[in-house]
């Protein structure tokens, strides 16, 4: 299975991406903004997190006038799979590929630590490794995690299933304690309708080893590649 990982201006998780791919039995190729297509062959392409283009204008919104993101979206509209992780998810959303926006966290600053997760679906083809409802630990480092979308898009994303994971403390409840950045039903991680783009803010790229703090994102790495 082929993964490409895109590399922006500003991009600083583009090798955790890398390596977390690579460890779990993916060919890896890194894909310049600037370049036009994506390559051949390509199963997965993963819009890592960072700063694209220092967040100016907006986060994400200049990123997803680069020339690549032409080729992303039309794979996307082909089926082809996605993931978006924080300035990813943000990309996404810019691009129109996720519905929804990422605004400044609710303390209007930068926050990095472990946060807890309930895993809200695990039908999806990112999430088949997971159990219903199952607590996983993964690392947060935005400072625009805030997640909103009007009333209709929410009440879509909540009928459909398509909200992934939710923020919650280590006993599953879902309060605005365990809420780090004000994201509105303590939406962590979505998908699009059909399913083949996921979108989220923690990273489970950088959790894929004990050794480093944890390995609950490695499934989710596993999960997509056994689907395919």
């Amino acid at each position: 299975m082929n993964c490409s990982v895109i590399t922006f201006p500003g991009s600083n998780c583009d090798h955790d991406a890398m390596f977390a791919t690579e460890y779990s039995g993916w060919k890896v190729k890194n894909v310049w903004h600037e370049d036009k297509n994506l390559p051949i062959g390509t199963d997965l392409v993963i819009i890592p997190g960072g700063f694209s283009y220092g967040d100016y204008l907006r986060s994400g919104a200049i990123a997803r006038f680069s020339p690549i993101m032409t080729d992303v979206i039309k794979f996307a509209q082909k089926g082809g799979y996605i993931i978006g992780i924080c300035n990813g998810f943000q990309i996404l959303t810019e691009s129109q590929l996720l519905p929804g926006i990422l605004l400044k966290n609710k303390t209007l600053s930068f926050i990095c630590k472990d946060v807890h997760l309930v895993v809200e679906n695990n039908q999806t083809s990112f999430t088949n490794k997971y159990s219903k409802n199952e607590i996983i630990r993964l690392p947060i480092a935005h400072g625009d995690g805030n997640y909103y979308a009007d009333e209709e898009i929410i009440n879509e994303l909540e009928s459909e299933g398509r909200v992934v994971f939710r923020y919650s403390d280590s006993q599953g409840r879902q309060t605005e304690e365990s809420n780090p950045n004000g994201s509105i039903n303590n939406i962590a991680g979505i998908i699009n309708a059909r399913g083949n783009v996921l979108g989220m803010m923690p990273h489970p790229e950088r959790y894929v080893d004990k050794t480093v703090g944890g390995d609950d994102g490695l499934r989710l790495f596993l999960g997509i590649m056994e689907s395919l």
